[in-house]
């Protein structure tokens, strides 16, 4: 233990503490801008630093660990001298419209000049400007960056997939897409993070809101929204409800009072993938296919523009079902728009998911009958959700638990925990082991998915399912999956099914989730998944009765000629 004084509070801690995180632990907050623990701990801000006793200059609290009898100040004199002084020169650099700005009251910047009280800034103004493709579902706005390189440094180090850089040099370095390159050439998965962990509105998604709000002021269109199961845990967030009054219901109340005619629970389509992806996965593993390299699941489009970026050779191990959002989207523009007798193209469908990605995997075309367009319309994100809810005056505390419409009202535990990692993977094995041995096993059989020993980043488990043996392992966050399928490529490992999602945590920590910087909440999010599916009726995929259903008066069966039209696709490396 490494003993020092903290603004004149004596603490104890362990040695190899930073200056930061001694200071926390006895409720002394230090602004920072550019830091994340083990991502960004550079120090490049300078807004961190402290005064030490002994030191002529001031030193970055972020990564400087504690030493024996250390004094140290973090608001003196020196130290609020100099932390104005920087973020003034921070200021100068930045495009200061706060009201125009999706982060406007969410932004670290912000918060730091108003606890400073800085009333005017002294430097003349320098705001870079870039000329971006708006038409891209994600955003760099140049006049905000600060160049704190959290999304540099998140992109490589936890993403490997280095599309952010800095370039140029002396005062004009800045934060831009590497190697020279357009955002549309740079192999972007489009996972968000560095969205997510910016700490300033210099990175968003592109807002399709406007679009929403056309859609459903043109009388001559049905508005059909869907809410992916992730959502549930974070859209009220920022209001501060309690569990009781933040569930779907009460979210399908404010998107009913928003103006959509038919509001639906993604969950259902989860169910509808599990028997198209389960049955597939049966098909393939039972006839070998799956005897040198795994099937890899399908659902994550962030996922898939990783695997077609740098492993296009691997495209035929990935599953052919379409993801929730797109089954859900040509389901309602066949079947239910047979069911409401309108005709396709005269319903908008909308989506509302943790993703950013799902805005571009939007655009797969569906072909079907007479019928020629796309699956799903308009994606937004949580947060696009929030401003609509923010846009129509709606009160979250008045609002009402209400039940999604019907016809595909039905859902299962096994498709809420979609959101969560591992939880494809497990709603999947449940109902596969009934379509192997025509029993249901214990819900939690396979929960070990969530929770067994973790390999470089992974999770692998091995399962008896009647006299089979099923090798699965589940991955979150495309650097370890990287790690993963390197390690099933020199056949290091086996697996026969593998579940990849491209956001650490699962959806649940989606580029497209509410941002609290500093905090990661995949966690606490995908707990909430996991309890909702414990008091479920229905805790397995198959025994959806609205899946039934559609199966008997639609589909005929999982894996038929009309699903494999309407639920499956093939899978194109060109332009991803």
């Amino acid at each position: 233990m490494v003993n020092l004084t903290i603004d004149n509070i004596q603490v104890s801690v362990p040695e190899g503490t930073t200056i930061m995180e001694a200071a926390a632990q006895v409720g002394v907050d230090i602004p920072k801008l550019c830091f994340l623990k083990e991502i960004n701990e550079i120090g490049a801000c300078r807004v961190c630093v402290v005064e030490v006793e002994g030191k002529d200059k001031l030193i970055a609290s972020c990564n400087n660990v504690v030493e024996e009898g250390m004094v140290v100040y973090t608001n003196s004199a020196k130290v609020r001298k100099h932390r104005k002084t920087i973020v003034r020169l921070i200021l100068s650099h930045h495009d200061c419209n706060c009201s125009s700005c999706v982060r406007n009251q969410n932004c670290a910047l912000q918060t730091i000049a108003k606890d400073l009280n800085i009333l005017m800034v002294p430097y003349k103004k320098e705001i870079s400007d870039n000329n971006w493709d708006r038409s891209f579902p994600l955003i760099k706005e140049a006049s905000k960056c600060i160049d704190c390189m959290r999304c540099i440094n998140v992109c490589e180090k936890v993403q490997a997939m280095n599309v952010w850089d800095l370039l140029g040099t002396g005062s004009r370095t800045q934060v831009s897409v590497s190697g020279n390159r357009v955002i549309r050439d740079a192999d972007c998965a489009l996972c968000g993070q560095c969205i997510t962990h910016c700490p300033v509105g210099a990175l968003r998604e592109r807002d399709d809101t406007t679009d929403v709000w056309h859609a459903i002021e043109d009388e001559t269109k049905v508005t059909v929204v869907q809410v992916a199961p992730a959502v549930r845990t974070a859209w009220a967030e920022n209001y501060e409800l309690d569990e009781a009054h933040s569930t779907m219901g009460h979210m399908a109340d404010a998107l009913k009072r928003i103006g959509f005619d038919y509001v639906f629970d993604t969950t259902f389509s989860a169910d509808l993938t599990i028997m198209e992806e389960g049955t597939e996965f049966i098909s393939r593993f039972t006839s070998g296919d799956t005897a040198d390299m795994p099937m890899f699941t399908s659902c994550c489009p962030g996922w898939l523009r990783m695997l077609k970026a740098k492993y296009p050779n691997l495209v035929g191990r990935l599953s052919t079902a379409k993801s929730p959002q797109q089954m859900f989207g040509a389901v309602i523009k066949s079947f239910f728009a047979e069911k409401i007798g309108v005709k396709p193209e005269n319903i908008v469908t909308v989506s509302i998911m943790p993703c950013v990605a799902k805005k571009e995997e939007s655009t797969m075309e569906l072909f079907h009958e007479e019928y020629a367009g796309h699956d799903v319309d308009i994606v937004l994100t949580t947060r696009e959700l929030n401003r609509m809810m923010a846009t129509a005056h709606i009160a979250p505390e008045s609002l009402e638990k209400i039940q999604c419409d019907d016809i595909m009202h039905d859902i299962t535990g096994a498709g809420v925990i979609f959101g969560a990692s591992g939880g494809v993977m497990e709603a999947a094995l449940r109902s596969a082991h009934y379509l192997i041995t025509g029993q249901n096993p214990d819900p939690e059989t396979f929960k070990d998915v969530r929770s067994t020993r973790e390999v470089e980043g992974y999770k692998e488990a091995e399962y008896h399912i009647g006299d089979a043996v099923v090798k699965a392992a589940v991955v979150s966050g495309l650097g370890n999956a990287e790690k993963l399928i390197e390690k099933c490529l020199a056949h290091e490992v086996h697996y026969d099914f593998v579940e990849v999602m491209a956001c650490p945590g699962g959806c649940v920590g989606g580029g497209g989730q509410p941002i609290h910087d500093g905090e990661e909440l995949a966690t606490p999010r995908g707990a909430k998944l996991y309890e909702l599916d414990r008091n479920e009726k229905y805790r397995f995929s198959h025994e959806n009765p609205d899946v039934q259903k559609l199966y008997e008066n639609y589909f005929e069966k999982p894996n038929s000629h009309k699903s494999h039209m309407l639920l499956h696709t093939s899978h194109k490396v060109e332009g991803f």
